[in-house]
């Protein structure tokens, strides 16, 4: 058995998660992204420091062991800080600026598994590093909302919002305290801990008391407290996605779930798959970098499940076509003609897709396996064929037979399937 909330991908589920990658390194490469893979661990630092002590990615979701030598690692929860790292390390600070980097690939996290939520699921991740501008906030935001559409996906709603600046958040943080302390025994257990290590956490909160608290409060909105640069800095987000027809709505409640946002903070969400909704989200994150021992380096970027968007894409009855199947399917007659088979397949490739039935078959059950999975051409190798060194190909939607000498059995297939 797979270890609880992972699983095996193949077939058509494995063929709809290499579309919907597919898609995004269309979408982001077009836009100048350059695919970076970094490592599925990394130093336990990068993301206790990147991610935030505070959060409970890093307080209960990483999987955290020693190597031999002593160092603690962890295998990656999310793809920024590890990607940051990679920018870093490389020196592409260097490199002309901004560098968009984009990243597909497996996370990990100690979550309780449910519908589109695994311990081992898959990501699509997006950055754009060294620069301040507003524009490149918009151009995440269109980017993640284009990546989502190309797919085909229609029922989708942008949320925009902002967390400030770090004095801010600092404001927003003493006032929450302050609101919610006389209240601290009606809080779960989590959100008391995130009380003293950084209330913001408890907006975002899974647990219906912490909700119903915060709803009685009437807690007041993040945005009521920016400073000017920060909500000059959203109003120019909000006019860019205006001019580029990105349709989106301000939620004053929205909070990522991770330390190292600044100013701009964004999700997609998609109706049909349910309360937790969200495809995927990002924002701004200009001190991420210095927090990982580097200079300061402003960036962007946003990340999307795969596995969600998989779900979001079955609720709108969307249905990959049909694999193809081989073009020709070699049928041995004999047993002499196994070898045969084998041997003109091996020829035939990789210019065609071929394969071969690896026991002697009577001609119906030949075709029959060869029609089962999908091949364009049965070729039937019998005691005639071997002597004369010749194949007969049998186009299977129409029962059109030839006999040719193996030789010309390419240029004839190429051909025909053209």
């Amino acid at each position: 058995m797979a270890v609880r909330g992972t699983k095996d991908l193949f077939g058509k589920e494995l063929r709809l998660h290499q579309h919907i990658v597919a898609t995004a390194r269309r979408v982001l490469e077009a836009a100048g992204a350059l695919e970076l893979i970094t490592p599925v661990f990394e130093e336990t630092q990068v993301f206790e420091k990147g991610v935030g002590i505070s959060t409970d990615i890093v307080r209960k979701e990483m999987f955290t062991f020693q190597d031999r030598g002593g160092r603690s690692l962890t295998l990656r929860p999310e793809g920024t800080a590890a990607m940051v790292r990679a920018y870093l390390e490389h020196g592409m600070k260097v490199w002309p600026q901004p560098v968009r980097l984009w990243m597909a690939g497996p996370m990990f996290r100690a979550e309780r598994p449910q519908k589109g939520r695994y311990r081992q699921f898959h990501q699509v991740n997006y950055e754009a590093l060294g620069s301040e501008s507003p524009i490149l906030d918009a151009e995440a935001v269109a980017l993640l909302y284009e990546s989502l559409k190309e797919l085909g996906l229609r029922h989708l709603t942008v949320k925009l919002s902002s967390v400030g600046d770090p004095e801010d958040r600092a404001r927003y943080n003493a006032y929450l305290r302050e609101v919610l302390s006389p209240h601290r025994e009606a809080l779960s257990q989590d959100s008391q801990e995130r009380l003293e290590l950084n209330p913001m956490r408890i907006l975002d909160s899974k647990s219906e008391q912490d909700q119903a608290l915060l709803k009685e409060l009437r807690i007041r909105p993040m945005l009521d407290f920016l400073g000017q640069e920060a909500r000059t800095h959203l109003k120019a987000v909000e006019r860019h996605l205006e001019r580029l027809s990105v349709p989106y709505e301000l939620d004053p409640t929205l909070v990522r779930g991770l330390d190292y946002y600044v100013r701009t903070a964004f999700e997609v969400h998609h109706a049909e798959i349910g309360a937790q909704s969200a495809l995927g989200g990002g924002g701004r994150y200009d001190g991420l970098s210095e927090l990982l021992g580097g200079p300061r380096v402003p960036g962007v970027g946003f990340a999307f499940g795969v596995e969600r968007v998989a779900l979001a894409l079955e609720a709108e009855g969307f249905d990959l076509p049909e694999e193809r199947g081989p073009d020709l399917y070699l049928i041995p007659l004999t047993e002499a003609a196994v070898a045969e088979a084998f041997y003109l397949a091996e020829r035939l490739r990789p210019r065609l897709r071929v394969e071969y039935a690896l026991t002697p078959k009577k001609p119906g059950k030949g075709v029959e396996e060869a029609l089962k999975r999908g091949a364009s051409f049965a070729g039937f190798l019998g005691e005639d064929e071997l002597r004369m060194g010749e194949v007969t190909l049998k186009r299977l939607s129409t029962g059109e037979q030839v006999r040719l000498p193996q030789t010309e059995a390419l240029g004839f297939l190429l051909s025909a399937l053209a």
